[in-house]
């Protein structure tokens, strides 16, 4: 006989945090937002951890190199989406793990016997003033000098010119060897008043360069995650398909931990893939699995050796999955239960594995609900899409921005690999759709608004960590009526719109 739950399924919506006592010290400024990504014993410190509890989703539509490192500055991590050929996946990894703090790889580059009119065209491309000139033209090719709009007028200048014959040649060039600190190459700058310098390698080869206004990014993100070669952290996406050739491709790119994507976690297809790399790379690779619901799903993960679980099948905004076939769960109902069983599991083995709200999010406030039940992070798709760093396009429909956003189980995405079950290797029927979401503006001041609104709630529930809100957290269930009562009502609205200049 079928098994019934006594509960509904229940989401977000359905419940509100009720104050707790605030001390004196409960102030956002003192809140802290670190939070685990991967398992850890008890008594010992996570190998990788978050500064805030924000992921992104593995989602063509939100997750690149760009947006990867915007979400790095800011302390969270992207997982780069799988859905593409292994090796530009790959590359994107790369690309992420090419920056440094403070340090950017040229992608404005010239060959000597180039024209000011190949010079130009390059700089119309890429936005960039400051060029650097190397023997193959590549970013990490022999430095041989730098062009900026100082070295050139292009009214008094036959296109025709060589750039070697008008570049700052090396010779002439204040620049640093590779291994020098931040804080170093800072100092070199203010004293020679430059706005660029370049960072070399022992054979002239150029690795980074390090402008004025990239220092002073990253001294205004307290927050960004960095390896200990102060390179950016950046996750992947994986399926249960061609794991054993993708996996070693993003681990040689350098990719901080892996995510198996998957429609459907509580599967041996995913016992397959992390027994894969336990077999191959023992715990040196950081690899997190799901989708599941429940405390069977929990635990089977959880033994097959996942670094971290994630929950939920169909509360995603462009998920049709429950629509399609009957089959999902509210997710506050699910975060509920597999906390409980993650709980459950570190008192009985003493070790803790951090577990994924992904899905269900709409507000704000969501984010703290789904922390307050016992979520470690939570990975989001629509709302990161919406900003300037995801990789699709801005579009003006009837004088409203927006950003096109896609499912993974769209026909648009063709990630058959995340849904078949066999057969045919084609998408048979869809479980995510196509749809646009309001354009937001950058990734920073989203982030930045969004937190502070966790912060402050967590204040108000007498918490400064995320481990304490879970903890302190008190949880009620709210009817219909109540959820009216909560916005505006019962009043007519100022048209504040007119007051817009």
């Amino acid at each position: 006989m079928a098994y019934y739950y006594s509960e509904p399924s229940r989401t977000f919506s359905e419940y509100l945090l009720v104050p707790g006592y605030s001390s004196k010290e409960c102030r956002v400024d003192n809140v802290s937002l670190e939070t685990p990504v991967v398992k850890f014993k008890k008594g010992e410190k996570p190998e990788l951890s978050m500064k805030i509890p924000l992921v992104s989703a593995i989602m063509q539509a939100v997750s690149d190199d760009g947006l990867a490192v915007a979400l790095a500055k800011e302390g969270g991590i992207s997982f780069i989406f799988g859905s593409q050929p292994i090796e530009s996946q790959a590359a994107m990894v790369r690309r992420v793990k090419a920056h440094k703090a403070g340090c950017v790889t040229s992608d404005a580059n010239i060959k000597p016997d180039q024209t000011l009119a190949d010079l130009l065209e390059l700089k119309q491309r890429t936005g960039h003033s400051t060029t650097a000139v190397t023997e193959d033209g590549t970013p990490e090719g022999k430095l041989l000098g730098i062009v900026t709009s100082r070295d050139y007028r292009v009214s008094r200048m036959d296109p025709a010119t060589p750039v070697k014959e008008f570049m700052t040649p090396f010779e002439k060039l204040i620049y640093v060897k590779d291994g020098c600190t931040l804080s170093e190459a800072n100092d070199v700058m203010w004293e020679h008043k430059l706005n660029a310098l370049p960072v070399i390698d022992d054979n002239q080869r150029l690795t980074h360069f390090v402008f004025r206004k990239d220092y002073e990014n990253h001294k205004a993100n307290p927050n960004e995650i960095l390896d200990s070669h102060k390179r950016y952290i950046v996750g992947a996406g994986v399926n249960t398909r061609d794991y054993a050739e993708r996996i070693p491709a993003l681990v040689e790119a350098g990719a901080d931990v892996l995510c198996i994507d998957s429609s459907e976690g509580y599967s041996e297809w995913q016992k397959d893939t992390l027994q894969f790399v336990r077999e191959k790379y023992g715990d040196s690779v950081k690899i997190g699995a799901g989708n599941v619901v429940d405390k069977e799903g929990f635990d089977y993960l959880a033994e097959a050796g996942a670094d971290f679980i994630k929950i939920g099948i169909g509360g995603g905004s462009i998920c049709i999955t429950r629509e399609q076939k009957g089959i999902g769960r509210g997710q506050a109902s699910a975060v509920i239960e597999v906390a409980k069983a993650r709980d459950e599991y570190y008192e009985k083995t003493g070790i803790y594995i951090p577990i994924c709200s992904d899905g269900g999010i709409v507000f704000d406030h969501h984010m703290t609900l789904a922390l307050a039940m016992g979520a470690d992070f939570i990975m989001l798709g629509r709302y990161f899409a919406r900003f300037d760093e995801s990789p699709t396009n801005k579009l003006n429909i009837n004088g409203t921005y927006v950003k096109e956003y896609w499912g993974e189980g769209s026909n648009r995405a063709r990630n058959w690999q995340r849904y078949d079950l066999g057969g045919d290797p084609r998408m048979k029927f869809e479980e995510g759709v196509d749809s646009y979401v309001p354009y937001a503006g950058s990734l920073h001041d989203n982030v930045n608004l969004s937190l502070t609104k966790v912060k402050s709630t967590m204040c108000n529930c007498g918490a400064l960590s995320i481990k304490e809100l879970q903890q302190k957290a008190k949880l009620t269930l709210v009817s219909a009526t109540s959820i009216v009562e909560g916005g505006a009502h019962d009043v007519i609205l100022k048209d504040t719109s007119r007051d817009v200049k």
